[in-house]
Parts: C-alpha cells; sequence; structure tokens
C-alpha cells in the first residue's frame, strides 16, 4: 500500500462508517452502527499513525487527489499536504475521536438516535480530517464549513428540546458571522495571489507585503493586515473568541459526547490551527498579530471569571474551554505557534477527559447535572473521581502533568513578546493561571467531596439541567460507577493527560518539529528566549515549583477548599455582599443581552419600520397605489372633455384656436 493510498484511508474510513451508519442504520441496527463508525475511525488512527512514522522519518507530501474545476488560469483543487503539523493534529483528531465514539455506547445505549448520532459524530470526523489535511483554502472553507453543519446537527440532536434548537441555531448563526469574514479573506487572498494553492500564496507573501487596499476610498490598507484579520475573524468564530464566544456555552445542550469531541479536542481548535497554518501571512503583519493577541487575552481573562459562578457541571468545563482557547490565541499573537500547538495538544486530551467524566458523572447521578446538588460522589465512582482529579491538576498546570507544560511556555514566551497588547495578555494568563484553579477545584470538591446532597433536590421534570436526555429521573438514588465502556476512554484520556507533555516538550517546543510548516520572522524573538529559557521537562517541572504560577494556581485551590468544604456558607454571603459583581459574571456580561437588543430586536424593528415605512407607506402607498390615484384623478378630468355633445367640441376647438391665435400674437410681438 502506499502512502498517498494511506493518505486517502484516513479521511475515507470514517466517511464510509458514517455512511453506513446514517443510510443504512435501521437494516444494522444499534450494535452494526457503532461497530462500523468504531471501526473506521479506528482505520483512520491506525492510518495516522503511519503517516505520523512517515512523516517522523523526514517525508512529506503535497499533492492534488483531484482537480474540481479549472477557469482559466485557475484551478480549484481537492489535494493533501501532510508535514508535521498536519500529522499532529491527524493523530489528534483521531485519538480523542475514538475514545469518544466508545465511550458513546454507553453514554447513549438507551437513546432512540442512536444510529444517527454515531452517523454524525464519525461524520464529523471525516470533516475535520478534511480540514487538517487540506493543501489549499478552497478545501480548508470546505472542511469548515462542513464541521459547522455537523456541529448545528449535533448541538440540536435532541430536537425536541427547545433549549437544544436554540443552541445548535445560536451557533449557526454566530459561526455564518465569522465565516463570513473567513470568506472575504479568502477572496482577498484569491484576487490578490491569482491562487488558493498554500505553498503558492505562502512563496508570494513577501513580494505583497507592500500592497494596499482601500476599504474606504481614500484610505489606503494594508492588503495583508486585512487578510490576516477576515481570516482571523472566522477563527474567532469557529474557536469562540469574544466577542463570538456566546455560541459555546449554549452548544452544551447537546449530548456530552460532542462537547467532547466538538468543543474540546477538534472543531474548537480548527481556528488556531488555521492561524498556525497561516503563519506566512500573519508574520507579515504586527497589527494583525496584536488584534489576535489582544483578543486572546481578553477570551482568557473574562471567560474564566464566567466559569467561577457556574452551576451546570458541563458548562463549567464549557468557559474553561473558552479560557484555555484564549491561551492558544494569545501564543498565536506572540508568534509561538508551535506552543500553541503544543497547548492544543495538551488541551485535547485533558479537556475531552473532563468532558466525559462529567458526561460519566451526569449518568452516576441518573442525569443531575448540578453541581450544588451533588457532593461525596467520590466513594461511589471511584474510577470518574482519579481521572477528574488528574485531569483537573492537568488544566489547572500542576508540574510533570501534561497542562504545565503547554500552560508555563505560553506565559513564559508572552512576557517576553515584543508585538503590541503583550503586557495586557502577559496579565491576562497570569491572573488566569488562579481563576482557573479556583473554579475547576471549586467543581471537583463540590461534585466530589463534602456531604452528600443529591437527596436534598426536589425533582423537577421540567428542568433542562436535571436530565440530560430529556428523560424523568429522580435524585434520591445513591450515584453509582458508569460501565466500563464510559470509564473505559477515562482511563485511556487520563494516561497522555499526565505523561504527553513531558514526553513532547522537547520536539515540539525547544526542537524543530514545527521547523517547516510553521515560519516566525526573526524579529520576534519569543520563542527563541523560550528555547534558551528552558532546558528539558524535568528541569522546567522542577524549576515550575518556585514559579508564580505555581503559586497562584495552589491560592486557587486552597481558596476554593476552603470556600467549599471548610466554609460552605461564605460563598453565599460573598455574593451578597458583591451583588452587583456576581449579577454581572451570572449575565455574563450581558452580552447576549446587547445583542439581542441590537441585531434580534433591532432587526425586528428595522424590519417593521422598513415594512410600515417602505413598503405600505412608500412602495404600496405611494408608488403602487399613488400611481392608480393620479391616473385616475386624470382620467376623471379627463371624462369631463368627453361629453358627447357637439357644441362642447365646438366651444374646445374655439378655445384652441383663440389659444393658437394668442401664441402668434405673442411671438410676432417680440420679434418685432
Amino acid at each position: 500500500m502506499t502512502m498517498q493510498t494511506v493518505y486517502l484511508l484516513v479521511p475515507l474510513a470514517p466517511l464510509f462508517g458514517a455512511l453506513l451508519a446514517g443510510l443504512f442504520g435501521r437494516q444494522i441496527g444499534r450494535t452494526g452502527a457503532h461497530l462500523v463508525t468504531i471501526a473506521g475511525v479506528a482505520v483512520s488512527l491506525a492510518a495516522s499513525i503511519c503517516v505520523f512514522l512517515d512523516v517522523r522519518e523526514g517525508n512529506t507530501f503535497n499533492g492534488t487527489v483531484y482537480t474540481w474545476l479549472t477557469s482559466g488560469d485557475l484551478r480549484l483543487e481537492v489535494g493533501f499536504l501532510i508535514d508535521s503539523l498536519t500529522a499532529t493534529m491527524m493523530l489528534v483528531v483521531t485519538s480523542v475521536s475514538l475514545m469518544v465514539h466508545v465511550y458513546t455506547i454507553g453514554y447513549m445505549h438507551d437513546d432512540p438516535g442512536y444510529q444517527r448520532f454515531f452517523a454524525y459524530i464519525s461524520l464529523f470526523t471525516f470533516s475535520m480530517l478534511m480540514l487538517v489535511m487540506s493543501n489549499n483554502f478552497l478545501q480548508l472553507f470546505f472542511g469548515w464549513e462542513a464541521v459547522g453543519l455537523v456541529s448545528y446537527l449535533l448541538i440540536g440532536f435532541w430536537y425536541k428540546r427547545p433549549t437544544a434548537t436554540y443552541a445548535n441555531l445560536k451557533a449557526f448563526l454566530v459561526n455564518r458571522v465569522g465565516d463570513f469574514g473567513f470568506l472575504l479573506g479568502i477572496g482577498l487572498v484569491l484576487a490578490f495571489f491569482g491562487t488558493l494553492d498554500y505553498q503558492q500564496v505562502f512563496e508570494r507573501a513577501p513580494d505583497m507585503a507592500a500592497a494596499s487596499i482601500e476599504i474606504l476610498p481614500g484610505t489606503a490598507w494594508s492588503m495583508i493586515t486585512v487578510t490576516c484579520i477576515l481570516l482571523f475573524v472566522g477563527a474567532m468564530g469557529k474557536s469562540a473568541q469574544f466577542p463570538l464566544h456566546v455560541w459555546l456555552p449554549d452548544s452544551m445542550e447537546g449530548p456530552t459526547p460532542i462537547s467532547a469531541l466538538i468543543h474540546a479536542a477538534t472543531m474548537v481548535t480548527a481556528g488556531i490551527f488555521m492561524v498556525a497554518r497561516m503563519s506566512p501571512l500573519f508574520e507579515l503583519s504586527d497589527t494583525a498579530l496584536s488584534f489576535v493577541l489582544v483578543t486572546g487575552a481578553i477570551t482568557a481573562l473574562f471567560m474564566g471569571l464566567l466559569g467561577i459562578v457556574q452551576n451546570d457541571i458541563k458548562r463549567v468545563v464549557a468557559y474553561s474551554t473558552l479560557s484555555q482557547l484564549g491561551y492558544m490565541t494569545v501564543a498565536l499573537g506572540a508568534s509561538v505557534y508551535s506552543v500553541a500547538i503544543f497547548h492544543l495538544m495538551t488541551h485535547a486530551f485533558f479537556k475531552a477527559l473532563l468532558f466525559l467524566a462529567a458526561g460519566s458523572v451526569i449518568i452516576g447521578m441518573h442525569h443531575n447535572q448540578d453541581i450544588r446538588w451533588m457532593g461525596g460522589v467520590r466513594k461511589y465512582m471511584p474510577i470518574t473521581w482519579i481521572t477528574s482529579l488528574i485531569g483537573s491538576l492537568a488544566l489547572i498546570g500542576t508540574p510533570f502533568l501534561s497542562g504545565f507544560y503547554s500552560k508555563d511556555s505560553i506565559i513564559v514566551a508572552v512576557g517576553e513578546s515584543g508585538i503590541a497588547g503583550a503586557g495586557l495578555a502577559s496579565f491576562a494568563v497570569i491572573a488566569g493561571v488562579f481563576i482557573t484553579a479556583f473554579y475547576s477545584f471549586r467543581m471537583y470538591f463540590l461534585v466530589f467531596h463534602g456531604e452528600e446532597r443529591y437527596h436534598l433536590k426536589p425533582h423537577d421534570p421540567h428542568d433542562a439541567h436535571a436530565d440530560d436526555h430529556g428523560h424523568g429521573h429522580g435524585h434520591d438514588a445513591k450515584p453509582h460507577e458508569s460501565p466500563w465502556v464510559v470509564t473505559l476512554p477515562l482511563i485511556a484520556l487520563a494516561i497522555p493527560s499526565v505523561v504527553i507533555g513531558y514526553l513532547t516538550l522537547s520536539p515540539m517546543v525547544l526542537g524543530d518539529w514545527f521547523a517547516g510548516p510553521i515560519f516566525v520572522d526573526p524579529a520576534h524573538g519569543a520563542l527563541e528566549h523560550l528555547k534558551a529559557h528552558l532546558h528539558g521537562p524535568m528541569e522546567m517541572a522542577l524549576h515550575g515549583f518556585v514559579t508564580a504560577p505555581f503559586w497562584l494556581a495552589l491560592a486557587g485551590v486552597v481558596l476554593a477548599w476552603y470556600l467549599y468544604l471548610k466554609r460552605p456558607d461564605l460563598p453565599a454571603a460573598i455574593a451578597a455582599r458583591m451583588k452587583g459583581v456576581h449579577e454581572l459574571l451570572l449575565n455574563k456580561y450581558y452580552i447576549d443581552e446587547i445583542y439581542a437588543f441590537l441585531f434580534r430586536d433591532g432587526l425586528r424593528k428595522l424590519g417593521a419600520f422598513l415594512w410600515k415605512v417602505g413598503d405600505v407607506k412608500l412602495i404600496d402607498g405611494v408608488m403602487v397605489n399613488g400611481t392608480a390615484w393620479v391616473v385616475g384623478q386624470v382620467a376623471r378630468l379627463s371624462r369631463q372633455l368627453q361629453s358627447g355633445y357637439l357644441y362642447t367640441y365646438a366651444f374646445t376647438m374655439l378655445i384652441g384656436v383663440l389659444g393658437l391665435l394668442l401664441l402668434w400674437v405673442v411671438r410676432t410681438r417680440a420679434v418685432l
């Protein structure tokens, strides 16, 4: 089997499984549906490992699979670019997807849409692989839109629940805003470079650095800057960056497996991957990098604060995802693209672990998602407890765990960046360490430690958070450990959450693993400083115990322990004392309300105005009915002259003759 065949096998195997489960789900049954889709993703993972090993030997590939359209000199193609960046993303996507597929057997076992769900998640895997393997903007856009479409289907999977249908519509609309900017950016690339092929665009980019574009007449803008910002607007939507972040927390209305697959490891990281792939363009514009840096800083800090007041276990993890995506974006803006991808990889494993562990807790708690009504779950769910603890420790950056290496690398690099906004970003990522530790262990202590509170909550069949599946369940039964198809993926994800950072720091950050696909301008020296500052994973971890981030994380854990285990009466008292701030955080800075006022209500009022004034009064009233009225008036006057009497016509002729004589006399006197 040639490597080109292996490349094709990677995306097509999940697609084949999705088609079988989706089109023939009734014929093959529930068991057949999960067997064909899991087999497809397993084959894709095996092929990805082969590709990874081949790339590690120095073999890369950039070629066309087939030509879709030719117009003059323009060729629109489907092709693959296989290098170290692609190989890394392929491994992350397929490995996390396989764990989610196995986990879904247990989580969705009694759901009537079982086959449909497996078809969707397998189709999503295909779409994401097409995105990361693309060698041109056309295929990138295809994968970009495909993951958006499948995420819409998955978020609204339980379509009979109004909250789910609202959430998937919200995700779809917000992503359309970002995708519009993304499409404009691709259009500028085509207009100025004359091609959509990555390699050709990157080769011509330095020559186009001085090109300008007039967005407003008389005002010249750097074409590269405008293009990069527009491309990043697409990333803001897909990777949920402020202010296009509002869709991601609501997307928790979908089943928990898709929260792990789409909103932790794959879809939301598509924007991070895209900017890293476009590094030869972004490095030509400090303005674009500064825009990226500040956007990431705002997201990392302010979205993390919202996690403090969340009570839905999945929404806490969702806001954690938003904050960590902000960290990755900050790394992109600081020109340390390899560190951003490094954090993307480590985050994929421990965040997928946390989402799946949250789903396991939901199963064990009989579909209760409110952490205020849990407590003491540790002794009933030992595997879920220990894996959740590992994921939480990795998330807050505990030395030797995977999250530590990537988060601390970002903090160190941003501190040395010379890009405008680096000071704000440095403060945001350091403050975010304390905030992350606090809300992560607030959730951990409320769920797994303290008194058992699950029997205190009255059953409310209308409570959306009381039942992840929309079924009615009581809350008086004791928690129980999840089946092995749920706990096995937790254990499998916990292992890389511990060791993957230690094993890959040297090649991915300190080495030259990404030297080919990622370009960094020598003037942006943050990465070189980072390499000089770090001396290996062991030394970095040992030094981490004496750095500010470690003590900030420890302070966050201790404060969470004190407030939620030692003095559980204090949080309510603090919230009452700081009611304004608490309300601000509970209402998510009122951004949804602002959008509703400006866009939903504003556009509705604008539409009503255009209807009543523009349509009814102007078009119908003036242009249509008004024209008819004028014609009617003219006809009424004309009708007076058509009486049928001879003397009327004779009188009219006489008046006409007199008029002509009068005109002749006036003209004659004027000549004389």
